[in-house]
């Protein structure tokens, strides 16, 4: 068991933590609204930092579960972040989805104060998080992962080493650009079922053991069929990870048409209002287009 801290208790890392303590390890979490943090400390019997700094001073390995690029750098870095707090040795593992730009100048600030870095992007939503069944991609030294490949096996029904440093969020990006296309194409799919005057449900209860079947098929068509998105990974962050997966395309010289083509559409579905929805509601923009 390990005293570790956890940075950020969003829907994804709330959870996580939880899982972490349910392990038995010694958890201090830090969330940027302390009466969440104190909430969570009160319910799972770990402790809580009034700043990054606290809550990692101490630990032997720290985790963070941010929103985006900005959020990432204000909990590692100044005075009162995770960096300044941790012993030389200690392990820095994250797990938000952001930029291979902001991941290489964190491990390298992490690397000066002698701390190793292992960025882990997730994937599952909040579902996986609250049950423990993430996928995790990995990047960083072979012997950093070897370290915190048990720990994170709390909230993981898999993990892999990518590479080195960077790999993870690269890997991410693959995923984040699949969820689009799948969904863009499911969307469609379902849209043209339902002009045709077909039964929707028993459409997908045949296809989806096929060739098109997907988990987005599987765990999103009856949402999608009935106009309900008032849950899962939200528009608005499937825009900012849409947004880093095109420009390190053109970091790296890749070409996605798709992408570039699905992220405004779901900049329509936030005209809409629907930012907060959850990323199958392309449907939602198909059918207001056959209106």
């Amino acid at each position: 068991m390990a005293k570790l801290a956890f940075l950020g208790l969003g829907v994804m890392g709330g959870p996580m933590a939880g899982h972490l303590a349910r392990a038995g390890h010694d958890v201090t979490v830090y969330n940027r609204t302390g009466a969440k943090a104190e909430a969570w400390a009160s319910e799972h019997g770990g402790g809580h930092g009034e700043t990054p700094r606290a809550a990692a001073e101490g630990a032997e390995m720290v985790m963070a579960c941010v929103g985006n690029d900005d959020d990432l750098r204000s909990v590692c870095l100044g005075e009162d972040g995770a960096f300044a707090g941790m012993d030389e040795g200690t392990v820095f593992v994250d797990h938000t989805t952001v930029s291979a730009e902001v991941t290489r100048e964190l491990a390298e600030a992490a690397a000066a104060a002698g701390i190793a870095y292992v960025d882990a992007p997730v994937s599952g939503g909040q579902a996986g998080a609250e049950n423990g069944q993430l996928v995790i991609m990995c990047g960083g030294a072979e012997a950093d992962y070897d370290r915190a490949e048990p720990v994170m096996a709390a909230y993981a029904k898999q993990s892999r080493r990518m590479g080195d440093v960077g790999a993870g969020q690269l890997t991410k990006m693959v995923n984040q650009i699949c969820i689009a296309g799948l969904l863009q194409g499911l969307s469609e799919g379902i849209s043209f079922a339902q002009k045709a005057g077909l039964d929707g449900r028993a459409v997908i209860d045949v296809i989806q053991g096929g060739a098109a079947g997907s988990w987005q098929m599987v765990n999103r068509h009856e949402t999608m069929l009935d106009g309900e998105f008032e849950h899962g990974f939200a528009v608005d962050w499937m825009r900012k990870d849409l947004g880093i997966c095109l420009s390190e395309a053109e970091n790296i010289g890749a070409t996605l048409p798709g992408t570039a083509l699905i992220d405004q559409y779901y900049k329509d579905v936030q005209a809409m209002g629907g930012g907060r929805w959850d990323t199958s509601s392309l449907v939602a923009r198909l059918n207001k287009l056959a209106d």
